[in-house]
Parts: structure tokens; sequence; C-alpha cells
């Protein structure tokens, strides 16, 4: 159900508990907006994580945001969107607060309920997370694995984008094997999906990977 669903529906099952008697109306309708309070928590922690990304500056409602959403969600009973919030989560612990090993379980649960839920996006995004964290660890071969299997999805989804910004990744890796030829083909696809799509910031992350890794 969509957020304007979410609060045509409580004005409706006001209308049932003050003209129609319906006793039962009110704690439905309080759900249904849990479901709106959900969704916008979600949206404005997004926007404070795009904030982070330009300027640098953590805002300390970007979490409780997510875990707000987070919590909402799973009393709902909503899978997709506990997952979903539970990803982001995660990227506060791993992007914002520099500690992959807090970020690991909310990636984990991400990942879970993403996948019982169908939502191929979230679960893109918690193996590319998931892939940086074997990254860490040591295990560049179960990187390469998780992000390949992220791009696989992506390619799917048709999310431009998000192939593109994995595929720098995939390019540092073949690096990392001293496959040069590889991180080039890869960046030369990193860069032609981004333009087709109109995405500057990542053609900007092609150009500076090209630069740092020397493959021209």
């Amino acid at each position: 159900m969509t957020t304007d669903e979410r609060i045509d529906q409580a004005q409706l099952l006001y209308e049932r508990a003050v003209f129609g008697g319906d006793a039962d109306a009110v704690p439905v309708g309080e759900r249904a907006l849990d479901g709106v309070e959900a969704d916008l928590a979600l949206a404005r922690g997004r926007l404070l994580h795009a904030r982070f990304l330009e300027e640098g500056a953590e805002d300390p409602r970007e979490l409780e945001l997510f875990e707000r959403a987070a919590a909402l969600y799973a009393r709902l009973g909503d899978g997709r969107g506990e997952g979903e919030a539970l990803f982001w989560v995660g990227i506060v612990h791993q992007v914002v607060r520099d500690d992959t090993d807090r970020a690991l379980p909310f990636f984990e649960r991400a990942l879970a309920l993403a996948g019982a839920a169908g939502d191929r996006l979230t679960v893109s995004y918690a193996l590319r997370h998931l892939a940086f964290a074997e990254g860490l660890a040591g295990r560049p071969d179960a990187a390469r694995e998780r992000l390949e299997e992220s791009t696989r999805l992506r390619r799917e989804l048709g999310f431009g984008p998000g192939v593109a910004a994995n595929l720098i990744v995939l390019a540092r890796l073949a690096v990392e094997r001293a496959d040069h030829e590889e991180a080039r083909a890869l960046l030369d696809e990193a860069a032609e999906l981004a333009e087709r799509a109109g995405a500057e910031g990542v053609l900007r992350w092609v150009a500076a990977t090209r630069e740092e890794l020397g493959v021209g």
C-alpha cells in the first residue's frame, strides 16, 4: 500500500468510527498511519544520508529515523519495509561511522527479509555492502562473488547507474589481481552505462578510479 493509500484509508476509517460507530476502525487507522510514519522516516533518513555524502558531517537524526522506520515496519509485519530500513541502519554504521562490524548484522538481516519479500533492489544493495565487508576482511574472492550477484540483479532490474557503481568496485578487485585489461573493460562499461543514464556523479567516480588505478 502506498503512502497516499494509507492516508486515504485512515480518513475512511475515521468516518467509519465517528459516523458508523465502528469501534475497531480507530486501531486499524492507527496502523495505517504507522505505515505513513515509517515511509516518511525512511525517506527523510535517505535525504539526510545524501547530505552526509555531500558534506561529510553526520546528522544524528539519520540513524534515529532509520531505526524508527524499522521498528514501525516490524510492528506492521511489513518485512519488505523492515528489510529496507535495516539496510539503511547498516549504512549509517558502515559508511557514516566507519564501523563495518556493527553494520554486518543489519545487512544480513536486511538481505534475509528483502529476499523473502522479493525485493531484489534491496537485496542488491545488501550484497554490495556485504561485499565491502568481505573485502575489508581480506576475502577478495567472496567480495567479488557478492558484487557479481548484486550486479546480476541490478542488470535484471534495469538499474544502470547501480550496475555502473558495482563495475567500478569490480575494476578495483581486478587491479588487485593484476588484471588491468579486465579493469579497463569494466570501467569502460561503467562509463557507458552512467553516460546513458545521465548519472554524472557515477561518471566522476569512473574518472577518479581510472586516475587512481592508472587504468586509461
